[in-house]
């Protein structure tokens, strides 16, 4: 058709890495390897029985099938509003503090069309997830780019930060624990975060959607813990993540009202809300979880363990991390993110993420996602190790220490 053509902002949206680390693959396959993808961070469970079957007894309910409400009935709201309060110590009003998503990538996606106007400035992390800057797209919003570096732990600089930026900036959006980079926050950084919101007219949005995925004992706070936060901030939770619901599609927003209020206006002229039946798992899995703390901490723990320790003996001194499904792992001078990736393909049929997937200072590291079994994930390190052996016999890998 001659006046039809794709929009021009679906060229800024999302990475064009990701498509071809999925070419890469494909190719590795062809080449007669079975692909070890480490890669996407899509859970690999099933959720809990419970959660299973308080959706089977749901869907089998005929009164589930009407259209939902757009916020959550009052039953989840009430549900994550409890859930809040075990977990976290913070207290919710159900009715005007916790909204229902159909994921938190939804509500991330459309933040910024309800909090913001064409040409105000969000400050966004870099490395960060691609729809925190996608979302900015679609609401011509212009980003500033808030630099996260090994060297300060992956936490945000504010002080960095120019007073102009802070001053013009709409929201600023932070995650802990982090994909990609598997950092993690206290409460003294949450802290800072509120009081920059308070002085600088900011919304703080923070996304946590791996809190329930710790380490080591750490229990990664909310935002929302720290006094007056509710005053500045507003919070994502996915099921996804902590309760194997990724298939689902259902998370929640909380904290501020007028940002829940906001997002709750716009969502209620896109979409009809989630699927009753859906919320009612949704339900199961935060019950459950309450009266047992039933979580996949442990299953992920000792992954990591596994692959760490593999790669360390390999001769790749990988970061332990306290939390998050991830390894953020810096790759050796003389590789660059995505020529190391596509040759862990090639030599070792293991995919994983170059880091510049995630913005400009993710170079210099790949992700790698902890979603196989146990068996798959040392076969990966076995891979892996006689790869590092074969690049160090050649130089382009340096020596154990």
């Amino acid at each position: 058709m001659k006046n039809w053509k794709p929009s021009a902002r679906l060229e800024k949206m999302g990475s064009a890495i990701f498509a071809e680390v999925a070419e890469w693959k494909a190719e590795a396959a062809r080449s007669g390897w079975d692909v070890i993808d480490l890669g996407i961070g899509s859970p690999d469970q099933p959720p809990s029985e419970a959660v299973r079957e308080a959706l089977s007894r749901a869907v089998r309910d005929p009164g589930v099938y009407g259209y939902p409400s757009s916020e959550g009935s009052p039953a989840f709201r009430r549900a994550v509003a409890d859930w809040y309060a075990h977990r976290f110590g913070v207290m919710l009003d159900p009715e005007s503090e916790v909204l229902a998503l159909m994921g938190s990538q939804d509500g991330l996606a459309h933040l910024a069309m309800a909090v913001t106007d064409p040409g105000d400035v969000a400050i966004v992390p870099d490395p960060g997830y691609p729809i925190y800057q996608a979302g900015l797209e679609l609401a011509g919003v212009t980003p500033y780019l808030l630099p996260l570096t090994a060297e300060n732990g992956f936490l945000p600089d504010l002080d960095g930060i120019p007073a102009d930026v802070a001053r013009r900036a709409a929201f600023l959006l932070c995650n802990y624990p982090s994909n990609p980079l598997a950092a993690t926050a206290g409460l003294d950084t949450f802290e800072r975060l509120v009081r920059f919101a308070r002085d600088n007219g900011v919304l703080l949005v923070h996304d946590a959607a791996y809190s329930e995925m710790a380490f080591d004992g750490f229990r990664p706070p909310s935002v929302l813990q720290v006094d007056g936060a509710k005053e500045v901030a507003v919070e994502f939770h996915s099921m996804s993540k902590s309760f194997n619901m990724a298939g689902c599609r259902i998370a929640l927003a909380v904290g501020n009202r007028d940002a829940i209020r906001a997002l709750r206006t716009l969502k209620s002229n896109i979409d009809y809300g989630v699927f009753e039946a859906v919320q009612q798992a949704a339900i199961a899995a935060m019950e459950e979880d309450r009266k047992s703390d039933h979580n996949v901490s442990a299953l992920y723990e000792a992954r990591r363990d596994l692959l760490v320790n593999g790669l360390r003996e390999a001769g790749w001194d990988v970061p332990t991390p306290k939390a998050t499904m991830f390894l953020w792992a810096p790759i050796p001078d003389g590789w660059t993110s995505r020529q190391i990736s596509r040759e862990i393909l090639e030599a070792a049929g293991v995919a994983v993420i170059p880091g510049d997937a995630f913005g400009t200072k993710g170079e210099g590291y790949v992700r790698i996602a902890l979603v196989q079994p146990e068996d798959r994930l040392q076969e990966a390190v076995e891979r892996l190790g006689r790869a590092i052996a074969s690049w160090r016999e050649a130089g382009r890998w340096p020596a154990k220490r």
